[in-house]
């Protein structure tokens, strides 16, 4: 366990005048007698902390969990729980940041709370004893990540409290670690107040601390002059109540700083002023409030920002900004601006672009976007980790020296500037947990992300040189693109999972891409219009609340009302590990000629001799030639045919259509839509099978191997040629991709 720890500053005055306090209320009420000794208040009910392992609920959250639906005539947009006021200045050649906050923070829960817990996510970075490195060196043993660069000297982070006061009180904390995680973790802290916060009441603390960013290893951090400032200041865990995210107490949420984990905060203000060197850039969360103040080689910016739940900035040197503006129904107009690095100006119009594209497709289709900012930053070369991060109304992109709009260089500049503001939906207004349950921002982030793409006939362009020198532009549709990396064939985890109780790294990526072709395949099943539909209705529900996975649920049900569809995708793919791989095992035809044998016709028993009924059918065979003289082989003849496929089910059960293709051209569909593990269907036809397929319109993207799916009764080598070229001229843009994860 961690260390206690508390202010060394201001300890002999508080002393000085608690002493004082008490003899003067002594000399004021001393009791006349030792029977009139008032008796001591009870302490607290203890409250308990989220499970260590605490992943996806299964219930759905109360009607009025976080104070219930929001219908846009409350005083604010979101239930402000938490206000923060910082004062901050950068040490730019030390990259450090000395901060003065005033956190104030509601006691939503009926009971009085004695003790509260900080997130410190910076002291992930300090040493390779933190629940971060140590997770990423087992994680990162079996499959690849971001987040892999080795800390040299001057190079770590960290978080430093100097004190934490509430009133003249100098408070005490204690490292903690609610998951269990090492001894030598320290991202939480627990602080025992001096005065008990009761039921509705309202705590202030005043919080001196000094923030070390360190060298960019992911989400944060700097390089060269390039400071990205996240997850830099004490931020208060979440404090749930019974009916909440599957709660059923009063419950502390605040998990250690994992390796693959983000962040959950409760929605509030910020009110932050921001002290740099005159002549760096800035940009942050929110709106700037005045004109900046120039002081002694140094700038002052005051940004605020409400209904949102976290806070970070960026200040560079010799950084440009370029702006533009949005506005759409029931949204202000929004300023959006994009600051990037001159090497990277080849970046800064595309990304603008994309961002005010995303303004319109997110506000169009979930609900419109209600701040009045957006800023994008594009980060420096050898800063790419910086890269591909969101925060409210705030998020970086990734930067090119140079971009061709035929080539895989633009789709990623969109792809990502899209993902990031896409965020600013799941993450930033919705507000899911993302340490508990990932999918509901990664992944649900990830398949609207596609939609737009597919909207907008946004193939992905594959990165090959030497194909294009060839005039060939190889190009695949997104969603058949995310099924790749997706761990279709051997799922280790299901989407429901919490971030850190991975397999690996590579296992938790595919709750990105695994999440995009469930909704995908569900999509199918459902219809594109009633999915847009339940994710708006999502969206109207749940927006400055924080939605589980089981309330997703819920809404998918209540709006398609396909209870079963919305069911079998959750439990097999958010709450189970299934596999698809349904095959057409093998397609047996044969002609339907007599059969010898003894026969009764007519009440009289006879008998067909095999050779007599052979040489009657080739009679038959030469008189259907003559009359028919351009028939082709296999179709109608003197017999028909008897034509057997087989299928074979070696997963999970899905619906399916199979479609029989007979050798006159015409076609049969056929739906496979129960638990048989293998299925046999016969046709009598005047010609016969030469072909069946399943899912012949690919809506069935879940399925681990789609080489299987087809089969014919002479070899066709048209389909291996065609994923051969496929898969090889993918395999570049998959590992091109795999950086943004």
């Amino acid at each position: 366990m961690g260390k206690a720890m508390g202010s060394r500053v201001g300890r002999w005055p508080a002393l000085v005048w608690c002493l004082a306090f008490s003899w003067a209320a002594f000399a004021q009420d001393a009791p006349s007698s030792a029977a009139s000794t008032a008796a001591p208040a009870a302490a607290p009910e203890p409250i308990a902390l989220a499970r260590p392992h605490a992943d996806a609920p299964r219930q759905a959250s109360a009607v009025d969990a976080w104070g219930g639906e929001r219908t846009g005539h409350e005083p604010t947009l979101s239930d402000r729980v938490v206000s923060y006021r910082i004062d901050a200045e950068l040490d730019a050649a030390r990259h450090s940041v000395k901060g003065n906050e005033q956190l104030s923070w509601r006691n939503r829960s009926d009971r009085a709370v004695d003790k509260i817990y900080l997130h410190l996510y910076l002291n992930a970075f300090q040493n390779e004893g933190s629940t971060f490195f140590t997770e990423r060196s087992v994680l990162t043993a079996h499959g690849h990540s971001r987040g892999a660069a080795a800390l040299k000297k001057n190079e770590w982070g960290w978080i430093d409290l100097n004190s934490v006061q509430q009133g003249a009180t100098a408070l005490k904390w204690t490292f903690v670690h609610p998951d269990d995680g090492p001894a030598t973790d320290q991202t939480v802290v627990r602080v025992d107040l001096a005065q008990p916060v009761p039921a509705g009441g309202t705590l202030t603390l005043d919080i001196d601390f000094v923030s070390q960013l360190p060298r960019v290893v992911e989400r944060t951090g700097w390089f060269g002059n390039f400071n990205l400032v996240a997850q830099w200041f004490p931020k208060i865990g979440v404090l749930e109540l019974p009916g909440e995210r599957g709660a059923t107490q009063v419950q502390w949420n605040v998990h250690e700083f994992h390796f693959n984990s983000e962040f959950y905060a409760d929605f509030g203000n910020f009110d932050v002023r921001l002290t740099v060197p005159s002549d760096y850039t800035v940009g942050a969360v929110g709106a700037l409030q005045e004109e900046p103040e120039d002081a002694g080689g140094k700038t002052t910016y005051h940004f605020v920002q409400g209904d949102v739940h976290d806070f970070a900035w960026v200040a560079a040197k010799d950084y440009k900004v370029l702006q533009g503006s949005w506005q759409g129904p029931g949204s202000p107009k929004v300023a959006v601006q994009v600051i990037y690095p001159p090497e990277y100006a080849a970046s800064a119009a595309p990304v603008l672009k994309a961002t005010i594209d995303s303004l319109g497709y997110f506000s169009r289709t979930l609900g419109a976007y209600p701040y009045r900012t957006v800023t994008a930053v594009v980060p420096p070369f050898n800063a790419d980790e910086a890269g591909g991060m969101e925060y409210p109304t705030f998020f970086t992109a990734e930067g090119y020296s140079k971009i061709d709009p035929a080539t895989y260089d633009q789709w990623d500049i969109d792809f990502v500037t899209i993902r990031e503001f896409g965020h600013g939906y799941f993450y930033g207004l919705l507000a899911s947990n993302e340490f508990e349950e990932p999918m509901l921002d990664e992944g649900i982030n990830e398949y609207w992300d596609e939609r737009m793409l597919r909207e907008r006939n946004q193939r992905i362009l594959v990165p090959s040189s030497w194909l294009r020198r060839a005039g060939i532009t190889p190009s695949m549709d997104v969603f058949a693109f995310e099924r790749l990396s997706a761990g279709l064939a051997r799922p280790y985890d299901p989407l429901g999972q919490n971030s850190w109780d991975r397999y690996s790294s590579s296992s938790y990526g595919t709750v990105y891409s695994r999440t995009a072709t469930a909704m995908h395949d569900l999509e199918e099943r459902l219809g594109k219009d009633v999915m847009e539909r339940a994710f708006r209705e999502y969206y109207r529900r749940w927006h400055f609340r924080h939605p589980s996975v089981a309330d997703l649920r819920a809404v998918l049900i209540d709006v398609s009302g396909n209870a079963r569809a919305v069911n079998e995708v959750f439990d097999q793919y958010v709450y189970g590990t299934a596999r698809i791989d349904d095959r057409v095992d093998a397609i047996d035809t044969q002609e339907v000629v007599p059969l010898a044998g003894s026969w009764v016709k007519r009440g009289e028993r006879s008998e067909v001799v095999a050779d007599d009924r052979d040489t009657a059918v080739d009679k038959q065979r030469e008189a259907w030639k003559t009359s028919h003289p351009d028939a082709g082989k296999g179709g109608a003849g003197p017999f028909p045919w008897r034509s057997i496929v087989t299928v074979v089910r070696d997963g999970a059960p899905v619906p399916q259509v199979l479609r029989v293709t007979f050798a006159d051209g015409s076609h049969e569909d056929l739906h496979w839509d129960d638990d048989r593990r293998w299925a046999r269907f016969v046709f009598t036809r005047p010609a016969k099978v030469v072909s069946a397929e399943l899912d012949p319109e690919r809506k069935l993207l879940l399925d681990a191997n789609k080489l299987n799916d087809s089969r014919t009764v002479k070899p066709d080598t048209s389909a291996s040629r065609r994923w051969t070229a496929d898969v090889a001229a993918v395999l570049q843009a998959f590992y091109a991709f795999l950086v943004t994860l």
